[in-house]
């Protein structure tokens, strides 16, 4: 387990690390970065670097933590690659089916894979699962997303590379929507951001808004029409 600056969660816990680039989203991918320094500091789940590997002694961790926690499962990447193998997905399932006192949030690039494997997995109330759809493209993830029976469906529109005037919230449950931050950055503009945030007023979708971002994302903040937006979904 590792405490998380990101706003939207509280912990991460990475039973997968590593992943490999299939969308335009993917470009300056902030786990990669981190895994090369982890893998220079010697860490031993970072040795191969941001090479996909299955970590198994991570699955007894959740166990073993007595407070409940929102925790933000593989950060460090995805559960649904191709190279990870279903049997260890639904282990992974498992274990977050066995603990239910946490609330477990999981996000993919990989909708096929997912709509392809959801069928063989259990679905217990405390699991979470989205998509990234960070441009127009994108958006037939979102329809994948739609199929899955999670009891909370979410999208992270994070890094929001374009307008998205095609979105349908049906059936999604909660919105995030955050600019690149880093080295090489994307702009986005604001427009695009009032768009999506619109729309989930008007469908009654919960609507977090991350960041700005840039190279100085503390700067540029996370306000939005002077006002942060922190709406999350009922965890009852």
């Amino acid at each position: 387990m590792t405490v998380t600056t990101i706003e939207w969660t509280e912990v991460t816990w990475n039973p997968v690390t590593g992943c490999s680039k299939v969308s335009p989203g993917c470009l300056n991918c902030y786990a990669e970065r981190m895994a090369r320094r982890l893998q220079a500091m010697g860490h031993p789940n970072y040795r191969d670097g941001f090479a996909v590997r299955m970590h198994r002694h991570m699955l007894e961790a959740p166990g073993r933590w007595r407070k409940p926690r929102m925790v933000f499962v593989n950060s460090m990447g995805d559960l649904f690659h191709e190279s990870v193998p279903s049997d260890f997905i639904r282990d992974v399932f498992r274990v977050m089916e066995s603990t239910p006192r946490h609330t477990y949030q999981l996000l993919t690039k990989r909708a096929e894979r997912l709509e392809q494997v959801a069928p063989e997995l259990p679905w217990p109330e405390n699991v979470w699962m989205g998509v990234t759809a960070e441009d127009s493209e994108r958006l037939p993830r979102v329809d994948r997303l739609q199929t899955v029976p999670a009891r909370v469906r979410f999208l992270s529109i994070e890094p929001l590379l374009g307008a998205l005037p095609s979105l349908d919230l049906t059936g999604i449950d909660w919105v995030i929507v955050g600019g690149e931050s880093g080295p090489g950055s994307r702009p986005m503009r604001e427009e695009w951001v009032l768009s999506i945030r619109d729309l989930c007023l008007d469908c009654g979708v919960p609507f977090f808004f991350k960041q700005w971002g840039g190279t100085r994302k503390k700067s540029a903040g996370r306000e939005l029409e002077h006002r942060t937006w922190d709406q999350m979904p009922c965890q009852a």
